[in-house]
Parts: structure tokens; sequence; C-alpha cells
């Protein structure tokens, strides 16, 4: 009984490295669109974020 439950720790323990990637795989697709909309509504990537002076958001 004991050693199973040592094998079912063990197994999960070594699963949790193989998760983490996924993760972070999706988090980044998760800033990226994130990214895209902001730069459709006319904001750019610098410090602070600020929207460009003159642009016109497209409205549907």
């Amino acid at each position: 009984m004991k050693i199973k439950k040592i094998i079912r720790l063990a197994v999960l323990l070594g699963m949790m490295p193989m998760l983490s990637g996924c993760w972070l795989l999706a988090a980044a697709g998760v800033g990226a669109y994130g990214g895209y909309k902001m730069k459709e509504d006319g904001y750019t990537l610098q410090n602070p974020v600020t929207k460009e002076k003159g642009s016109t958001s497209q409205s549907k």
C-alpha cells in the first residue's frame, strides 16, 4: 500500500516539469495576442505604454 503511494507521488513529480512548458507556451500566446490587440488600438510598446497621437481606431 505504501509502495503504491510512493510510486504515484514519483510519477506526479516526474510529470510536473513536462507540464510547466505547456503553461509557459500558453502564457506567451496570451501575451502576444494582448500586444497585437493593443497595437490594433493604436498603442505602442514604450515605457510608459501610451497611445499614438493622431491615430484613428477602426470601428466595426
